[in-house]
């Protein structure tokens, strides 16, 4: 047998798009159809199973071997085997096979196995609606701009892949496929906008009560001392607010939330009420509330939080405008709630009043409210605390309360406290452990080991959580409140003024209220790249960013039924109704 000659040449390796352009067209489509439908599932990985995720995986690639190696589909007892492990698989991880989580478990999976049936052009059409649905059911989790940009994308794929399966004869480009896919999507944009605009709005369908209701914003109406340092590392967006005219100094924004009075020597909780909205005794709000100065005026756009909460700013005496003729009511603590969970993007209006005062009598209009509430201390607990409140009271006497916050407020500023992320663990009696040990803590640590000394002293006082600052967005003029902006403050009350608001972290860390100066956990590996060649530009890209999600979420999920009616009274409806909708459409 001869050998080659040393010297021969070696004929090139043809390269990955010429082996894919000489593939048979049964292949080269399947395999495009497979790439699709792991486009659709790919957004959906962080709210599937582990195994749907694996076995949705599993089965796309085996059915891509299939394909490229033109091995025979296998019979229908392997589906049904597969299927049957779906079900139960479903019914493990969910306890159900009915509802949102279960329902799109079973849509993945079900797209995927369906895949393994690729024998006709109806198995083909099968796919493809299954295709559809499932990229549908990403927007029951997230309807964020992101969001949307990839499902267009799988939209423009889907479609092509349609358009494929209605092509037989030949084989067309992928090119062509999907430049007529792009001039059907161009010739429906029209028809979508009309329905987006006019189609009247109702209510999600999917949100069914087996729902799980996690809140998102962290605030809650229980508060365990060290819960709220973890937030602060949290940096996604919990609120938006655009002010009309001059917005006040940074050391106002206080947004009220939940009002915290119950203290067990470690967890402070709102108290206990029938509904479960966190007031004793719900009413209209103080009795005696008075406001002075100008109003702040101001539209406020909140993340889903799963919570009744309506977040104003300190303090707002009239209800916030909200749409579609939903209601809000106060509870005599100056919180503003609605009548259900906020599970969507909701905007509203709202008025506030820095200059205020209530408290000086009981939520009825009596002479005196009942503060016992607010004097209570867990027995036997933080004994060197209270021996440090009697030390006060011996000292002062008489004296008014703003006299004690005054004392308790020099010693938190010259005595070595300091304001940290990582104070340590800490035990049962956390105010003495603030007071006397660690002398270090987050704002919660701060806020509770404060009241507890006002307590112990006589003085009423209770814990207010929210957020407090922001960030003014110079792209689009929104101040932007994240998470990490999450605080706890207090409120103590006098003779002279009622209920009177102290933030006890400002005397530890003045630059936390007012300057922006938050603890941050330390940036990624890209973030930090670009911070080193550019300190501004990491914060003009998330600048941008926002902005442009801002405008999403203003003009696109926040278009309500209200929105529509306004947009129907500019174009001649004197007094729109549904009826006009239809007229319209």
């Amino acid at each position: 047998m001869l050998n080659a000659p040393a010297n021969a040449a070696v004929a090139p390796r043809p390269s990955w798009r010429a082996r894919l352009q000489h593939l048979p067209r049964d292949t080269r489509d399947t395999l495009f159809l497979l790439v699709v439908i792991g486009w659709v599932i790919l957004p959906q990985v962080g709210n599937l199973p582990v195994w749907c995720v694996a076995l949705a995986a599993g089965v796309l690639l085996w059915r891509g071997w299939l394909a490229l190696n033109n091995k025979p589909l296998p019979s229908r007892w392997w589906l049904a085997g597969l299927l049957l492990i779906t079900m139960a698989a479903t019914w493990a991880s969910h306890r159900t096979l009915l509802g949102r989580d279960a329902g799109v478990t079973l849509v993945v999976v079900l797209m995927a196995l369906k895949t393994l049936e690729l024998r006709a052009r109806r198995d083909a059409l099968v796919v493809f609606f299954l295709g559809f649905f499932a990229m549908l059911t990403n927007f029951f989790y997230s309807q964020s701009l992101l969001t949307a940009a990839a499902m267009v994308i799988a939209l423009l794929g889907l479609l092509t892949a349609l358009v494929n399966a209605h092509r037989p004869v030949g084989q067309p480009s992928l090119r062509e496929s999907a430049a007529m896919a792009g001039k059907m999507a161009l010739a429906g944009a029209p028809v979508m906008l009309a329905l987006f605009v006019f189609f009247p709005r109702f209510a999600p369908l999917w949100g069914l009560p087996s729902d799980a209701l996690t809140g998102k914003s962290g605030l809650s109406s229980r508060m365990e001392v060290g819960s709220m340092a973890q937030l602060a590392l949290d940096e996604r967006v919990a609120l938006r607010v655009k002010f009309e005219g001059k917005p006040p100094p940074q050391n106002q924004l206080y947004f009220r939330g939940p009002v915290l009075s119950r203290f067990d020597g470690r967890n402070w909780t709102a108290n206990a009420s029938g509904d479960g909205l966190g007031a004793t005794t719900f009413a209209p709000g103080p009795a005696d509330l008075q406001v002075s100065g100008a109003p702040v005026r101001y539209q406020m756009t909140i993340e889903p939080s799963q919570q009744p909460w309506l977040l104003t700013l300190d303090v707002a005496p009239m209800p916030p405008e909200l749409p579609g003729g939903q209601h809000a009511r106060m509870t005599a603590d100056m919180q503003w709630l609605t009548y259900r969970p906020i599970t969507d993007l909701l905007r509203y209006s709202a008025e506030s009043y820095p200059d205020y005062r209530y408290g000086l009598t009981g939520w009825d209009g009596r002479a005196r409210p009942n503060l016992r509430e607010y004097l209570r201390l867990p027995p036997g607990l933080n004994p060197r605390t209270q021996a440090l409140a009697d030390q006060l009271r011996t000292q002062l006497g008489d004296a008014d309360a703003m006299a004690y916050v005054r004392a308790a407020w020099e010693r938190l500023r010259t005595g070595g406290y300091t304001y940290t992320l990582e104070p340590g663990v800490y035990g049962q009696n956390t105010a003495d452990q603030f007071w006397f040990d660690t002398q270090a803590g987050f704002c919660e640590h701060i806020s509770s080991a404060f009241v507890v000394l006002m307590r112990g002293a006589g003085v009423p006082a209770r814990v207010v959580t929210g957020f407090q600052g922001g960030e003014l967005n110079g792209v689009d003029g929104y101040w932007t409140v994240r998470n990490a902006d999450a605080h706890a403050w207090a409120e103590v009350w006098t003779a002279e003024r009622g209920w009177v608001r102290v933030d006890p972290t400002g005397a530890v860390s003045p630059g936390r209220v007012g300057q922006f100066q938050r603890l941050r956990a330390p940036d990624g590996v890209v973030a930090g790249a670009l911070g080193t060649l550019s300190p501004t530009l990491l914060a003009q890209l998330r600048a941008t960013w926002e902005a442009v999600n801002n405008s999403w979420n203003q003009w696109v999920l926040n278009y309500t039924q209200s929105s529509q009616f306004n947009l129907m009274q500019k174009l001649g409806f004197s007094s729109p109704s549904w009826e006009d909708l239809v007229k319209i459409l």
